[in-house]
């Protein structure tokens, strides 16, 4: 089977400034936030991926969704090569790859209703206003909200509604993959079920692929069918959940099991 996503040698580098408070001039240097990262993601596939906090992994989301450049490396999706894609060719592309973030309400315009935000890339797409309607009434429904919601505000619903409206949002043009960073560690653990719940539903309904960043190794081990672990910007294991997560083969992982289960 080919792969939906390829990710090869994928670096991103930031840059930081050194010295102490009181320096007249302090140096610039570069670091690797990700570091030579390779991996794939399969068609109708989950794949998590865990780390503690500054592991690389939120980096490699937004690398992969186009929010940041990369360094080096290159990124194939369905086929395609994106890496040097600009401009309209670029955007053509990432339709078929969304993103849905840990906070909901902050990725909203809150002077929007949750309508006007789920049906604004439908309308981009050329649909009339009465067909953008008709399309926000179902995906708010497949997302098991009411229809009443597109008149809403984030600051209008829940964390848990908001979180539904921003799934809702990431389904509107039929991507092939949806890329979730965080998006239910916010949640308390009983809105956190229902939404894992709906992600199950919607996954086999549209036929998509998740890549599933997340800190809860316990989720990840029951949601995703395959894990990447990351450690300071590099895969430092990977494998099917019971083996990695019952099995660990490197001490990183050891640790990181043993912090959090």
């Amino acid at each position: 089977m080919n792969p939906l996503l390829e990710v090869k040698n994928l670096t991103v580098q930031f840059e930081k400034r050194e010295g102490t408070r009181f320096s007249e001039k302090k140096e610039r240097k570069k670091f690797a936030a990700v570091d030579s990262v390779n991996f794939c993601l399969y068609p109708d596939e989950i794949l998590g991926i865990v780390g503690e906090s500054g592991s690389g992994k939120s980096t490699v989301a937004r690398a992969v969704a186009g929010l940041i450049p990369i360094s080096s490396g290159s990124i194939v999706l369905d086929g395609e090569e994106i890496t040097d894609k600009k401009g309209r060719d670029l955007r053509m592309i990432y339709k078929k790859i969304q993103m849905v973030f840990q906070s909901p309400a902050d990725s909203f315009d809150p002077r929007k209703t949750l309508g006007y935000s789920i049906g604004e890339s439908l309308k981009n797409n050329g649909m009339t206003r009465k067909e953008v309607r008709t399309e926000v009434k179902k995906l708010l429904q497949s997302c098991e909200l009411p229809e009443e919601f597109a008149a809403k505000y984030p600051r209008q619903v829940s964390g848990g509604q908001c979180q539904r409206a921003a799934i809702a949002r990431a389904l509107a043009i039929r991507p092939k993959i949806i890329v979730f960073d965080e998006a239910t560690s916010a949640l308390d653990m009983t809105v956190q079920k229902k939404i894992m719940e709906l992600l199950s539903g919607v996954k086999k309904t549209y036929g998509l692929s998740y890549l599933f960043i997340c800190h809860d190794l316990a989720l990840v081990h029951k949601f995703c069918s395959r894990i990447l672990v990351m450690h300071d910007g590099k895969i430092v294991e990977e494998g099917e959940p019971d083996a990695v997560i019952g099995n660990p083969r490197k001490e990183y992982t050891r640790q990181l099991i043993d912090d959090v289960l």
